[in-house]
């Protein structure tokens, strides 16, 4: 039996699975979603250390936009959850003919949807630095940056959707090597863009090596092509060889009534949240920039340096959703109930792990990631201030997955807002004032736990199991 569909085989048929059992199931999911995320950093890493020898400005400036390009990816994000989720729940019910239809639809949802955006983002590209009050000096590589990566979005959007189908029918693994691959593409491709031509010593010889020397601009180019490619590729892999999702396999191409508005109740409060919370980062963004360069590099940094304890946890995420979907879809919600707590509890662990290790490796981190000693110093003060954050900042992190797979996203996103807008803006302001980069940082500590507290309240009470029936 294909791999894809032995998850939802066993939830329909297998009456007890043992703890241990559903723990080696999460794991098994889990796993090349980590591995994945944790190469994704490692990259991003090389990637911030390419730029970063640049100096602190072109930093600056790819920092700067930062929170405009997650506002962007995150819509995207949202709007191939509205479908994703269902085509995990139509498969957990062994109903595959409507898992294709439901990915037909979010392939033309999707290709409207990016198209849209990558339009916007070009328009404001121009404009965006300025209103982020930002120094002159930055603002033309802060405006190349954002355009380019407006003008490759719907090429992100068939990525980001191949992907999603593939995770929700139980396929990780396709998908993890892929975001893996687009990495190391991307480092492939940075390196020849960013830097001019110039000569490499190797065994003794000078070697010429081509470049093109367009800097940051390079970086955002060296992105989107590694994007490109690896985008071709995965929606080869749901296209013509998923079992469950190949178009050979038939299925309706029709928009369906039923099928958009499920797509709309699950992806629309999912798209207000993350444009709040990321126009919230905006705003953070705009809090940061009048502390100067140092600060605004240091910030950029500290958040790619504390991506290493955190994206392990998205890549738990994937698999909650898949698992709770799956048995939301079966009819188990005894299932989705246990699958929840052990996927929240395995993500709590390991970032915790991860923020342990961090808060002792993250001066080695900074000085890899950027030769610029008062950076350096601003950074490692500002990370450590977080990582106590991290049990609970994995506890909302993963149970966001799982309430996601029972369809279960405007309750989430309405605390998501009142703990990001109520908590960590208005301390991030105050603070801002009298204790600089630190004061920002403390805010986002304590809006992390408080934001944990209220998704593991949510779970407990679990009103999210009577939600949305599936329709499968």
């Amino acid at each position: 039996m294909a791999q894809e569909l032995e998850l939802s085989r066993m939830l329909r048929e297998e009456e007890n699975i043992s703890f241990r059992r559903k723990l080696e199931i999460t794991g098994k999911l889990s796993l090349p979603g980590i591995l994945a995320q944790i190469s994704e950093i490692i990259m991003q890493y090389i990637d911030a250390a390419m730029v970063g020898s640049l100096g602190a400005a072109a930093s600056a400036s790819i920092g700067l936009v930062s929170s405009s390009t997650w506002l962007a990816g995150s819509l995207l994000f949202a709007s191939v959850a509205g479908f994703s989720v269902q085509v995990a729940q139509a498969v957990g019910g062994g109903n595959t003919e409507k898992s294709r239809e439901l990915f037909h639809q979010g392939v033309i949802i999707s290709m409207l949807m990016g198209a849209f955006l990558s339009l916007i983002v070009i328009i404001v590209s121009a404009y965006l630095p300025a209103w982020l009050g930002a120094d002159v000096s930055i603002r033309p590589d802060a405006s190349a940056y954002f355009r380019v990566y407006g003008e490759f979005l719907l090429v992100r959007m068939m990525f980001y959707l191949a992907q999603g189908m593939l995770q929700c029918t139980g396929n990780m693994r396709t998908p993890s090597i892929l975001a893996s691959l687009t990495c190391l593409l991307d480092v492939v491709f940075n390196y020849f863009l960013i830097f001019p031509s110039r000569t490499v010593g190797l065994f003794g010889r000078d070697i010429p090596v081509w470049g093109a020397g367009l800097g940051v601009k390079g970086a955002a180019l060296g992105t989107a092509l590694s994007f490109a490619v690896c985008a071709v590729l995965m929606m080869y892999a749901v296209c013509v060889r998923s079992p469950v999702l190949a178009v050979s396999l038939g299925g309706s191409w029709k928009l369906q009534k039923n099928d958009l508005t499920r797509a709309v109740k699950i992806g629309v409060p999912m798209a207000l949240e993350q444009s709040a919370l990321c126009l919230a980062q905006v705003v953070s963004t705009a809090i940061v920039a009048p502390l100067g360069t140092v600060a605004i590099a240091a910030n950029s940094f500290a958040v790619t340096a504390e991506s290493l304890c955190y994206m392990p946890g998205y890549g738990i995420e994937a698999a909650a959703t898949t698992l709770v979907g799956q048995a939301i879809g079966a009819k188990r919600k005894d299932m989705a109930r246990s699958f929840a707590w052990i996927t929240t509890g395995t993500g709590v662990a390991i970032m915790t792990a991860g923020g342990i290790l961090m808060y002792f490796a993250c001066p080695l981190v900074f000085n890899f990631l950027t030769p610029d000693t008062a950076v350096r110093a601003l950074g490692v003060q500002v990370l450590r201030i977080e990582l106590f954050a991290e049990p609970l900042f994995a506890a909302s992190i993963v149970a966001t997955g799982a309430l996601r797979g029972a369809g279960d996203t405007l309750v989430p996103g309405l605390m998501n807002l009142v703990s990001i807008w109520g908590v960590r803006i208005t301390m991030a302001w105050f603070l801002s004032k009298t204790l600089g980069l630190p004061g920002v940082w403390i805010a986002m500590a304590v809006e992390l736990s408080f934001r944990g507290i209220l998704f593991l309240i949510r779970l407990k009470r679990e009103k999210w199991l009577t939600l949305m029936d599936p329709a499968v």
